[in-house]
């Protein structure tokens, strides 16, 4: 074979040269993917978004029941997270919370949000 002429495969070699291009292609592209979920780092390792914002819905409009319909409802042990402002009291179910991880709701005239 001379320098001008193109080296010569045989096919299933061409075959095995484009099946590792393609895998080549596929696996830069999930590696910039997943750079591209890098939002920062801590000690040196990446983090990675793993949820979309709002992938988790918030509670926006928060409906409550009087304590007699929570004990109705509710165990005796059951865990609540408790906010008191200007003499309003409210309780936040945590099994609710473990679904939603956020409400947003006014106490007392302030606007918060409950966090778990």
């Amino acid at each position: 074979m001379n320098d001008s002429q193109p080296p010569r495969y045989p096919r299933h070699s061409c075959s095995l040269i484009a099946a590792g291009f393609l895998v080549t292609v596929v696996l830069a592209s999930a590696h910039a993917q997943r750079d591209a979920d890098v939002f920062g780092t801590f000690d040196g390792d990446p983090m990675y978004t793993l949820l979309e914002p709002d992938a988790i819905p918030a509670i926006r409009d928060p409906e409550f029941v009087s304590g007699e319909e929570a004990r109705a409802q509710m165990s005796a042990d059951e865990p609540v997270l408790g906010v008191v402002i200007g003499g309003d009291a409210l309780a936040y179910s945590l099994w609710q919370l473990d679904a939603h991880e956020i409400v947003n709701d006014v106490v007392g005239g302030r606007a918060i949000a409950v966090t778990w």
